[in-house]
């Protein structure tokens, strides 16, 4: 998580969106997606900055954590 915070700390941004894709083509989220989407949340929540989304994007099609009810 430390990593993933880096630029947003840097900028002083108040919030970000992750994105990543799966190679596979299947943005459905993983177990693991979720696991660090929450994991990510609680690392933001430390150092005051909020997650607005978490987009998965495989085979022209993305799955919103946001619109899934899936964010913490």
């Amino acid at each position: 998580p430390r990593e993933a915070f880096n630029a947003a700390i840097r900028e002083s941004a108040a919030s970000v969106i992750f994105v990543h894709n799966h190679p596979s083509g299947d943005p459905e989220p993983s177990k693991e997606d979720i696991q660090i989407t929450n994991r990510l949340a609680e690392a933001g929540n430390i150092v005051g900055i909020k997650i607005l989304d978490h987009i998965i994007v495989g085979n022209e099609q993305y799955v919103s954590f946001k619109d899934r009810g899936l964010m913490p």
